[in-house]
Formats: C-alpha cells, structure tokens, sequence
C-alpha cells in the first residue's frame, strides 16, 4: 500500500487527510516515482476550499499535489529513454503528487540534475513554470523597471531572478524582513503597506514599465494607478481584477511544459536561481504545512517528505 493525502469534500486545511491508498501501477507510456519530496502551493488551498470551483472543479475523493521528485521505481510499456531507480523531477496533472508513490506519463517527468536538491526540484514545477510564464507575459526589456508583488514568495523571488537576468530593474515589494536578502538577489526592496505607491514612486522617479503580481489584494489597482498599460501587467491570482482592467492571467498554464521545468532544473542546479526552502514536514503533518503556507509570509517554498 501507499499513502496519499486525500480530501473528500470542500471546507478548511482540517478537511485534509493522510490515507493509505493502493500502490499506483504503470500502464503503457507511463512511470511510477517514488516521492522524495513535493511541494505545496497556494493555489490548492483555493482548490481544497471550494473558492476555485468554476475554474477547476474537485471530485471526491480528491487528491492533492502537484509538484514532484523522486525515483522511477516502476516503468510501463513503450517508455523509452528512462530505467529503474532514476531520479527525476516532474509534475501530474491529476492531484496525486502528496503521496508516498504518484503514476505520471513518462512525458512529465526529466532528469534530475546531479547538483538540484531534492528539496528545490520537488517544489520547482508550479512556482517556477508560473513565473517564467509571468515574466514572459510582460515582456521585460533591458534597463526597463518591473514590480513584483510578494516578491519573496516562491513564485515572485523566481520572478524576481528572472526578470534581472534579462537586465530589468526589479522592485520587489516584500515586508522588511525580507529586504537584506531581495537585495542579494539583485532586486530594489519596496516595503508593502500603507503609502506603497509613494514608495514606488520614489525608488522608480523614470516610472515602472511593467508588474507582476503574484499576491493579489489591490495590486492590480496599483499598477494601474501607476499609469502602467494592462498588457503590461500579469496577475496570477487576482482574476476579478484581470476582468475589470484587461490585464494578463499568464501563469503556470502558460507555461507548464516539461521543457521549461527541465530548462529551470538546470538554473536551478547552477545556482543561477535560488528557491529558498522556507520549511519542511513530514506528509502526517500537512495540515501544519499548510496553515504555515496560508500565513502567506513564508520565503521561498514549504515541501513535504512523504
């Protein structure tokens, strides 16, 4: 038998349970990895609490998890190019990777580098692949100035090391605590709060080209304020803000190859981009992990050790 978080209607993080379930065989075209670590993210509280339904509805029994890595302990028909006992970083589409053992088609997994932490390449695919999709959708241009909202969060200080290494200026808006290291990462440090857009102004007197928002609240608003053009502007959160101005939804769906995760892999491994690993639970604790995750202060990823 495996183990796998399930839940078996919408509600609360008390809602989530950790259940033995059978062990997942490989059909044809696809790998069975065992799990050595997988992230969580933000958007699968929205999906668990019911706030996602129109967009991305959950049966029940439902699953949880989308990021992975891990060892291929078993492998179907027709999969080439892949053995028993790899290590591999990749992603399910079918809310499964909060387990102890997740099927996938062999597609949806890649090497992992040698040098990748297991950590970093198990809570690499949603964050990473949303933020290369954010960057992409504003389309920074060297010596041009863009802000990133919840900049030290997983998705925005990926954002931040993208957008500087295509030569922007980065103001990433974060709480003070999180400044000295924004700074080692090449960004221009922007407290959130009350006054925000008078603070921008300030570090920005040219203007800000382009905004990436990747906490949601008013920021939209902001960055309209701003006199920023909608195109210019992504949210991957703030949907009813997207609506009202015309600005970009680009996020993990944009994005979500199997090309991209392994281009990041490799950025990763290198040392080019840092995830910073906020914090680490076992899965018999992922209530614990996500009520850290929905204080929505955490630097970098939170991952769990099936």
């Amino acid at each position: 038998m495996a183990t796998a978080v399930k839940f078996d209607r919408y509600g609360g993080i008390e809602e989530l349970k950790v259940v033995e379930v059978p062990t997942p065989k490989a059909g044809p075209g696809q790998v069975v990895v065992e799990v050595v670590a997988a992230g969580i993210n933000p958007g699968e509280g929205y999906i668990r609490s019911g706030a996602l339904h129109e967009q991305w509805p959950a049966t029940f029994p439902s699953g949880e998890g989308t990021d992975f890595a891990g060892r291929i302990v078993e492998i179907g028909s027709g999969v080439g190019g892949l053995e028993v006992g790899a290590e591999v970083v990749g992603f399910t589409e079918e809310r499964a990777s909060h387990a102890t053992h997740v099927v996938v088609p062999a597609a949806q997994v890649t090497l992992k580098p040698a040098k990748l932490d297991w950590d970093v390449a198990g809570a690499l695919y949603v964050a990473g692949t949303t933020a290369f999709a954010a960057v992409q959708a504003v389309d920074p241009q060297a010596g041009e100035t863009v802000a990133v909202s919840g900049a030290a969060g997983g998705v925005g200080s990926i954002a931040v090391q993208l957008l500087r290494a295509r030569g922007a200026t980065v103001l990433g808006i974060a709480s003070e605590v999180n400044h000295d290291w924004l700074r080692k990462l090449g960004a221009v440090p922007v407290a959130y709060g009350a006054g925000l857009i008078d603070r921008i102004r300030a570090a920005a007197p040219d203007g800000v080209d382009a905004f990436i928002d990747t906490f949601g609240a008013e920021y939209v608003d902001l960055a309209i304020e701003l006199g920023i053009p909608p195109e210019r502007i992504d949210t991957i959160i703030n949907f009813e803000a997207a609506d009202r101005y015309g600005v970009q939804t680009d996020g993990n769906a944009a994005a979500g190859t199997i090309d991209v995760l392994a281009e990041l892999a490799d950025l990763a491994a290198a040392g080019t981009v840092e995830v910073p690993i906020a914090a680490v639970y076992p899965l018999d604790r992922v209530q614990d992990a996500y009520r850290e995750l929905e204080q929505r202060h955490t630097r970098g990823k939170i991952v769990l050790h099936p």
